[in-house]
């Protein structure tokens, strides 16, 4: 699926011109049964990619954030699904902030292996995978290969979501040197991580697979992981699709785990 990437990228950069259509003009916004917010850029994003990834590999399922949960949950039980939120960061969408993402990723077997997280506001896309190594593009410059840093225990970077860090972030923090905080919004603070400008990213509150998934690739292919609180690498594919809490690390050497403890 690896020959896939540029096609994933090209869906991922149609996508967001989808959604910037509506961005910050008067968008209807509709509130989901979790009270987390739906617009119609959220919509478009989602027909388009569905249908797309069904052409481009008619044989694999598609989950999408945006999809029935009954029809999620039998494709779940697939070996091999692709994994869509159409417009992660709605808040940031709705804000204007621009820190919003297209995310598409290919699970196989419970990991993800292929993943594409577009930022369409920023014209910045990030992509990576077990065979082709973490990338960053912006516009249409030549791609550039992304890793991650070695941790400084002295003076660790920590990025938080700007609406949801969690209790255990405060605490992580209190334990840190002189820590630096960033916030940012969507799969954009995993990427902050893949490629070297952050060391931590740990985030205690729900989240669900396709939050996850497109980001996890980009970090992993970049020499980092993504990780449950009890050090397992994050799995896809469970029944109700639900994260526990995570922590994304760009240095698997550090001894992260006495820091949410």
């Amino acid at each position: 699926m690896a020959n896939h990437i540029e096609e994933l990228c090209d869906l991922a950069v149609k996508a967001g011109r989808k959604i910037m259509r509506f961005y910050k003009n008067s968008t209807e916004i509709t509130l989901k049964t979790d009270a987390s917010p739906l617009t119609a850029a959220d919509r478009a994003s989602h027909e388009f990619l569905v249908q797309s990834l069904q052409e481009l590999t008619p044989n694999v399922p598609v989950i999408s954030e945006e999809s029935d949960q009954p029809v999620d949950r039998a494709h779940a039980c697939a070996s091999t699904f692709w994994l869509v939120d159409p417009l992660d960061g709605t808040k940031e969408f709705i804000k204007g902030t621009d820190e919003f993402t297209v995310n598409i990723a290919l699970v196989e077997d419970g990991r993800p292996v292929l993943g594409v997280v577009h930022a369409p506001a920023l014209n910045l896309t990030y992509y990576g995978g077990q065979t082709i190594g973490a990338w960053r593009r912006k516009a249409d410059e030549t791609p550039v290969s992304i890793v991650t840093r070695k941790a400084n225990g002295s003076k660790m970077a920590v990025v938080a979501s700007k609406d949801h860090a969690g209790p255990r972030v405060g605490a992580l923090l209190a334990r840190l040197k002189e820590p630096e905080l960033r916030s940012m919004g969507s799969s954009l603070k995993f990427c902050l991580v893949a490629e070297g400008k952050a060391d931590l990213y740990l985030r205690d509150l729900p989240t669900m697979e396709w939050d996850t998934a497109a980001a996890q690739s980009v970090v992993e292919a970049a020499g980092g992981g993504v990780y449950s609180l009890d050090g397992k690498p994050l799995r896809y594919g469970k029944l109700l699709l639900e994260n526990p809490a995570l922590m994304t690390v760009g240095d698997g050497r550090f001894d992260w785990q006495t820091l949410t403890h």
